[in-house]
């Protein structure tokens, strides 16, 4: 019996796979990729953010202004913490705007993308806390999901390995280490985030419906998650980076970056846990921003009635008695008495 032979590593898709043409447009599926992450978290973001009794038009509002910043801001870090390929010697300026080749910091896109966000959050008078934990599980998925794009670009990979889950990496690829074999596998770093993301996303529903973390407490737990696991990924990649030297010590700018937010994280948890305990938690929206109260007609009337008999000393049912007489006989008059 002949047996199927098992492969030796995951294979990366052919560069064929990495675009196709529409008539004269070009799709690039890691944009296709980064979408599919935008959607999904969005998606998601609006079931918390209905179940929390909000407008889910607003996550929509608030979107329009999050996702340009975030996507601005995370190629801005990219070509901050990588700047070889366009300050270099051999580097083009011509590619900065070109995101469909790949290269977006998650961190420029979360810094902008919040300020993209709080000018929403101001527009629809709703607090930027209330909307950075509704969207945190969100955001895990859309990065989850949008990693994938990193498997059809062959990039971003990590050391060599023998692992049986290694990754295969076309020899021609420009990404393919000079110095190293063809066939080698390699750390699949894509698929180690995506799957450390989507357990974060199981983690923090579980958390936040176990203890309902508010007042911006999710979003900073979300930061601890994610750089906890960039911590040891990061680690094993190999592209090129910008290198920081700190305390002696040599490391690639997304560890030291990954290490101060997980310590700056995890203080603001604690001192916002300490703020809610003290203080309880506040409203979901703006100062002066929350939905008006409307009462029903009659109790205006009722509210009206009882304002007019306290100044007047006249019971309120007479008062009101008085006002249904007049209104049921408009043309009566005090003075004149009853029609002839």
């Amino acid at each position: 019996m002949n047996l199927m032979p098992v492969p030796a590593g995951i294979p990366s898709p052919s560069s064929d796979f990495s675009s196709f043409s529409l008539g004269p447009l070009t799709i690039h599926v890691y944009a296709l990729c980064i979408l599919a992450g935008i959607l999904a978290g969005l998606w998601l973001t609006s079931r918390r953010w209905k179940a929390r009794g909000l407008n889910t038009d607003d996550v929509w509002d608030i979107a329009i202004w999050a996702i340009p910043f975030g996507i601005i801001g995370g190629r801005l870090y990219h070509v901050i913490s990588s700047p070889d390929a366009y300050f270099g010697a051999d580097g083009d300026l011509a590619l900065i705007p070109q995101i469909w080749r790949g290269g977006l910091g998650i961190w420029g896109a979360v810094a902008l993308g919040a300020v993209g966000a709080w000018i929403g959050c101001r527009r629809a008078g709703i607090k930027l806390s209330t909307f950075a934990d509704a969207a945190a599980p969100g955001l895990l998925l859309a990065q989850a999901v949008g990693r994938w794009g990193n498997w059809f670009n062959q990039e971003l990979f990590g050391a060599e390995t023998d692992l049986p889950w290694g990754l295969e990496i076309d020899a021609d690829n420009p990404n393919f280490p000079a110095d190293a074999a063809p066939g080698t596998l390699f750390h699949p770093t894509f698929l180690y985030e995506s799957l450390w993301n989507l357990a974060g996303v199981a983690l923090l529903l579980l958390l936040d419906r176990r203890f309902r973390l508010r007042g911006g407490r999710l979003v900073w737990l979300y930061v601890a998650f994610y750089t906890l696991g960039r911590l040891w990924i990061e680690l094993l990649r190999i592209d090129d980076a910008e290198m920081i030297t700190l305390f002696g010590v040599t490391q690639r700018l997304n560890v030291w970056t990954s290490a101060a937010l997980l310590i700056a994280s995890l203080a603001m948890f604690v001192y916002l846990t300490i703020k809610a305990r003290k203080g309880g938690e506040g409203s979901l929206y703006l100062p002066g921003r929350e939905p008006a109260a409307e009462l029903p007609d009659n109790k205006n009337e009722t509210e009206a009635a009882k304002s007019e008999s306290a100044s007047s000393g006249r019971p309120v049912r007479a008062n009101l008695a008085e006002t249904k007489t007049e209104e049921s006989h408009p043309h009566r008059s005090k003075d004149n008495g009853p029609p002839a």
